[in-house]
């Protein structure tokens, strides 16, 4: 009975719409009153939950990507995707996503980049003659390539979850994150074709070399996290304090777009952003705790295992329920509270824990521009000024492209651990 409270007042507080956090902090007191429990475990198992000096890394790289992201990066990424492939049929779209596979390697969080580039790319893909739902949904799709591609905020939480090295998990992320936006290039190039929409003519050699000069700083964001780890001088979170110091030299002395008045107030939004993401982590590790407890993992993984062994099947299965729970629920919260169970049901048929970790992060990424709840979609479609149905309708190839890229790193685990083993 205590179990179905949880689970009512969990499904209750999500059709009512309130924040994820605060349903799953609710569910759980419902659970500890009806059992009699004092409810100062809740604060306790809260902050044993963010007591991690892994998770350090999120306020860092969430500051570092605000700050390059107020610093005049966003306008010279796209103008050097622009000059990198916008002479291909399509062009403004392609820019679309390469600026997005770019942009990545610096925000790490999907809803950044929908914002920052969509902002921008679907105003000026409307004014070029696109469809405006086409011109969401492209971007919408590009984006949730960002958390994939280091750095990325789920991978700091799946890696502190597992036990993984962040570093490695970073590195993992990167060939699936560049073949997601390749497959989402092609995809628009047929579609592009298939539709007739314009090309820009090729600009020539010298606006691609003045372009790569005018991002240049932006993009060694990404070189200077990635080989920082890499080289194991510094940790990802002496990273994240490196790149954020790096971000404001960048912003105010080199691009000269970052007013040093305006940094107070980017340090006040990205630790709001923060104090958000870690009272998720918070609520949802006493959730995770109770579904622990009550033996949840082990008794889902025996009843998958009593079913069938074959490692095909059973991975099959998880990413059918991860596609499921990404389309209702917030991503930190469903990697928090599923995260282990199906872990441990993946290890019972021989998945590696990083081999896991990112095709389960690149699954709930998949869910940001699935309806009801595709935050990345609604952003998207709000920028365009659409109604959800038409951007849906265009959204479907991309799922479709999306998913096979998605069976591709599940079931060919050196996509994602061939990386990494180089760091061993």
């Amino acid at each position: 009975m205590s179990l179905a409270i949880l689970g009512l007042t969990f499904l209750l507080g999500l059709v009512i719409g309130l924040p994820v956090a605060i349903t799953l902090g609710l569910s759980s007191a419902a659970y500890l009153l009806w059992n009699g429990m004092p409810l100062v475990v809740i604060p306790q198992k809260m902050y044993a939950g963010m007591d991690s000096f892994v998770l350090l890394c999120i306020p860092g790289f969430i500051l570092a990507g605000n700050l390059m992201n107020s610093g005049g990066i966003t306008g010279r990424i796209i103008r050097f995707a622009q000059a990198m492939v916008g002479w291909v049929r399509g062009g403004l779209a392609q820019t679309n996503v390469a600026s997005s596979m770019l942009f990545g390697g610096i925000s790490g969080t999907a809803v950044a980049d929908a914002a920052s580039i969509g902002g921008m790319m679907i105003p000026g893909m409307k004014k070029a003659g696109y469809p405006a739902d086409f011109s969401a949904a492209v971007t919408a799709a590009s984006s949730t390539v960002g958390p994939i591609i280091p750095p990325s905020v789920p991978m700091i939480i799946v890696g502190s979850l597992a036990g993984i090295s962040v570093g490695k998990m970073f590195i993992a992320g990167a060939v699936p994150g560049l073949m997601l936006g390749l497959a989402m290039m092609i995809t628009t190039y047929i579609i592009a074709r298939r539709r007739n929409f314009p090309r820009q003519a090729w600009r020539g050699w010298g606006e691609l070399g003045l372009s790569f000069l005018g991002a240049f700083w932006a993009l060694a964001m990404t070189a200077l996290i990635v080989g920082g780890m890499l080289s194991g001088y510094v940790t990802p979170t002496e990273t994240a304090v490196v790149a954020s110091i790096y971000a404001v030299i960048v912003g105010a002395f080199i691009y000269r777009e970052l007013p040093l008045a305006r940094v107070p107030g980017i340090l006040i939004d990205s630790a709001v952003s923060s104090a958000g993401i870690l009272a998720l982590v918070g609520t949802a590790n006493v959730f995770g705790w109770i579904l622990v407890s009550e033996q949840i993992p082990q008794m889902i993984a025996n009843g998958v295992l009593s079913v069938t062994d074959n490692r095909i099947l059973v991975i099959l299965l998880i990413n059918v329920v991860l596609l499921v729970v990404g389309m209702f629920m917030e991503t930190i919260a469903a990697l928090i509270i599923l995260f282990v169970p199906l872990m441990t049901l993946a290890q019972g048929v021989g998945v590696e824990p990083l081999h896991f970790a990112v095709f389960a992060v690149l699954n709930l990424m998949i869910g940001l521009t699935t309806p009801p709840v595709g935050v990345c979609m609604f952003v998207c479609a709000n920028i365009a000024r659409l109604p959800l149905a038409p951007v849906i309708r265009a959204l479907v190839p991309y799922l479709i492209t999306n998913i096979l890229v998605l069976l591709l790193v599940s079931y060919i685990p050196a996509i994602s651990t061939w990386l990494p083993s180089l760091m061993d």
